[in-house]
């Protein structure tokens, strides 16, 4: 890539109007309406974890950055014109990747394709405008990683927490430039105010890097901040609000646009991602969107059946009609008692019965739980398990 205007050493070989779909003569309106549609459809946020659209979505804002400007336009055809043609000393047709007919750019410029010397051979071509200087270019905060724990009940109601971050940030004694206060800065001189450097993999390839004179700043001090020492970055401590959503699941991963680390330059801020934890209850349980509860019923409640009362969580208590001969471990569904769902609407609570066999039996339990032996004892309860030859 150039480091002059915007002048970039793989223009002669990237079709822009082709990414964006539109002819060379179409008009600034057309590539701003394709470069829109082809920017909403292949958007990272619009679609989380499709590396090919993530791609493509870069490769349609690069075409667009070029035929977008008026002056990067204008150059851009005049180069991919000489390129064509065979002209200011391209090979017609194309660069080979070595062998009969190929071309190696490294061979035709040498080592100024390492320094960004590409550039000035174009800043030649086209006159002084080239060598404009340039202007640091916003640059996005990074993302910052944090976990919060919350209560079982805020999960499922939501919550609002105070979260203290410490993050990097831009240094506050420089504000980011990483200079010394009070001194000037100039344009970087190994990168030419691009804040980038072309680097030569060999043959026709050549790939961006990041300058290590100005650390992409573009500009570069004579002194540099006793702060930061130059790096233009340090650490910021802050407290914020973020809201919780109701129904949020333990160990899930919350995305707070804008809450992360301050850009640069004037870019937006990073993202907070919150991963949150939540404490168990004593009471309920949780499966997907439904609460779980364990109920405990005495044998005569699950034999003779019985109305029980149960909690619900945050709420008022119901009653469980449990039917004549309800078995232990069997479920019911309490409806819309549950988690709160994306959708706004709850899911349900299973309460499970358990029948509770006591410990100790007092003289007149232990005399009706005999009577009650006796009266069954022509009914054992074992005697399928012996039943067709079982050993």
């Amino acid at each position: 890539m150039s480091t002059n205007d915007g002048i970039r050493a793989d223009w002669a070989t990237k079709d822009f109007y082709q990414v964006l779909g539109v002819s060379k003569e179409a008009s600034a309106d057309e590539i701003k309406k394709a470069y829109r549609k082809l920017a909403r459809a292949n958007h990272p946020d619009s679609n989380p974890g499709d590396q090919a659209k993530h791609d493509r979505f870069k490769q349609v804002a690069e075409a667009y950055d070029v035929l977008g400007d008026v002056e990067k336009r204008k150059k851009y055809d005049e180069v991919r014109a000489a390129y064509a043609s065979g002209g200011f000393g391209f090979p017609q047709g194309g660069f080979g990747g070595g062998g009969q007919g190929g071309f190696d750019v490294g061979d035709l410029f040498g080592d100024r394709v390492r320094t960004g010397g590409l550039g000035d051979m174009f800043g030649d071509l086209f006159g002084s405008r080239a060598r404009t200087s340039a202007q640091p270019r916003p640059q996005r905060g990074s993302d910052v990683e944090t976990t919060a724990t919350i209560g079982f009940t805020d999960a499922i109601d939501g919550v609002t927490i105070s979260l203290r971050l410490t993050s990097d940030a831009p240094c506050p004694t420089c504000a980011g430039t990483g200079g010394k206060p009070g001194t000037k800065p100039h344009i970087c001189t190994e990168c030419e105010g691009a804040g980038f450097v072309v680097v030569s993999t060999g043959g026709a390839f050549a790939m961006n890097e990041t300058c290590p004179a100005c650390g992409g700043r573009q500009l570069v001090y004579d002194e540099a901040c006793p702060t930061c020492h130059g790096s233009g970055r340090g650490s910021s401590a802050r407290s914020i609000q973020a809201r919780i959503p109701a129904g949020v699941k333990d160990g899930q991963r919350i995305r707070l646009k804008g809450k992360g680390a301050a850009g640069t330059n004037g870019g937006p801020a990073g993202d907070l991602f919150v991963t949150v934890k939540v404490r168990p209850h004593r009471v309920f349980g949780r499966s997907g969107d439904n609460l779980t509860l364990d109920v405990p019923v005495s044998f005569d409640e699950a034999a003779l059946g019985a109305e029980v009362k149960i909690p619900t969580l945050g709420g008022a208590p119901v009653t469980l009609k449990l039917p004549a001969g309800t078995p232990n471990g069997r479920t019911f569904r309490v409806r819309g008692k549950g988690a709160t769902r994306r959708d706004g609407t709850k899911g349900d609570l299973l309460a499970t019965v358990h029948v509770h066999v006591p410990g100790a039996l007092d003289s007149g339990a232990r005399e009706a739980v005999e009577a009650y032996r006796a009266a069954t004892a022509g009914k054992p309860l074992r005697a399928n398990l012996f039943e067709d030859g079982a050993s």
